[in-house]
């Protein structure tokens, strides 16, 4: 079991945060997710009909993520929210990537739903994960980039875990050790809102969206919320 933890600065400087961990044992990526497969399209087929697009960044969902950045030395509009950087990759190609079926299941509820999303391998997750400001010492590999070997700055918040930095600028870049693919069985995904007032409703509707995708091709889910009040929960 993997606990994942808000840390009291964070809940302290961010106190309308919540966060859903939808958690999926069994996990088949092999198979077709046709379910997956109708959401994407969808979403591509309504963004060329002109009925629907992306949340921007002068949305409230996604401003909240650039002020938030820029409280920790982050320039969002150079270094953007996984969110914002989907949704503008998505109005500009006109379609989602294709990376596997859970991957792709999270991404288009995070661009669907204007709010951003994650994953981990939980069996290459060691010891607990923590949601907090970097020291500077820490060390991250971005994804896709094996051999490269960054450090976030001092005051960065990040996810980590007891070997490493598993995403950097919060929710910028995930890390090349905990990436999902096809082969992952134990994943916990990730969905985050600053403003649970406002956009809690948003965020258990797309969290409840995720869970419906992963739930046929999994052995068991479960979804657990973090926030300042209750900044712990298992996966």
């Amino acid at each position: 079991m993997t606990a994942f933890r808000i840390s009291p600065p964070i809940a302290e400087t961010f106190p309308d945060t919540l966060i859903a961990l939808v958690t999926a044992t069994g996990l088949r990526g092999h198979e077709p997710w046709p379910a997956t497969t109708t959401v994407l399209e969808n979403l591509e087929q309504q963004l060329a009909n002109g009925t629907w697009q992306p949340a921007e960044e002068s949305d409230p969902r996604i401003e909240a993520w650039h002020t938030a950045y820029r409280s920790f030395g982050t320039n969002p509009r150079r270094i953007r929210p996984s969110v914002d950087a989907l949704g503008r990759r998505l109005a500009k190609k006109g379609s989602l990537p294709r990376i596997n079926p859970a991957v792709d299941s999270y991404n288009a509820v995070s661009v669907g739903h204007g709010l951003p999303a994650g994953a981990f391998d939980l069996a290459r997750v060691t010891g607990d994960v923590g949601i907090r400001y970097a020291d500077g010492t820490e060390e991250f590999t971005p994804l896709g980039e094996p051999d490269t070997i960054e450090n976030p700055k001092p005051g960065e918040i990040i996810y980590t875990d007891s070997t490493g930095v598993l995403t950097r600028h919060w929710n910028h870049r995930d890390a090349h050790r905990t990436r999902v693919t096809e082969d992952s069985t134990h994943v916990a995904f990730v969905l985050e809102t600053l403003h649970a007032t406002r956009d809690g409703h948003l965020l258990k509707t797309a969290t409840m969206e995720l869970q419906g995708l992963l739930t046929p091709h999994a052995e068991e889910t479960s979804v657990h919320y973090l926030s300042a009040a209750l900044p712990s929960a298992t996966a």
